[in-house]
């Protein structure tokens, strides 16, 4: 039986949220499934990924084969290097501790660069906040400069007809 680590499609219409399932390859996408291994959802940001790591792991081990889109979740979990780190013990080319270091070593690689992305993220935010203040402003500032400059003509035009009835009067 050929097992697939896949996505099964929920959520609404235009607002997908995934499942990560483990499912005969026969069976349809959304399905039957031998487990459920985690959620994935794209529409925040970053993307949120809760995944059970050691089952994906075991099954990873066993043979499943990963669809693209799940082979790229995860990798950046994680779960691809560290089955890669396991066999590597396996064979031989690896001990434990070093193989340890180096996951560990990822992970915090990934975490820093996951805290950098958060940070410009909200940099961005601002900036663009800081942008539409700015805009906001120069438009309330034409609004007041017309209604001042409206008032000022109005004002000269009432001085204008006072001083047109008085000469009248004068006459």
């Amino acid at each position: 039986m050929p097992v697939k680590i896949r996505l099964s499609r929920h959520g609404r219409k235009a607002k997908p949220f995934y499942h990560i399932v483990v499912a005969d390859s026969r069976s349809p996408r959304d399905g039957r499934y031998i487990e459920l291994l985690g959620t994935y959802n794209p529409h925040t940001k970053p993307a949120t990924v809760e995944l059970n790591f050691e089952r994906a792991l075991t099954w990873l081990q066993n043979g499943a084969q990963p669809t693209d889109t799940a082979r790229s979740i995860l990798s950046t979990e994680g779960v691809l290097l560290k089955n890669h780190l396991l066999k590597g013990i396996t064979k031989g080319a690896l001990t434990a501790e070093t193989a340890d270091s180096k996951f560990e070593a990822w992970k915090q690689e990934r975490s820093s660069k996951v805290n950098n992305y958060l940070v410009k993220l909200k940099d961005d935010a601002k900036a663009v906040g800081k942008k539409r203040l700015e805009a906001e402003a120069m438009v309330n500032q034409k609004r007041v400069d017309e209604m001042a400059r409206k008032k000022a003509e109005a004002e000269a035009k009432l001085v204008q007809e006072i001083n047109e009835a008085a000469t009248e009067n004068q006459d």
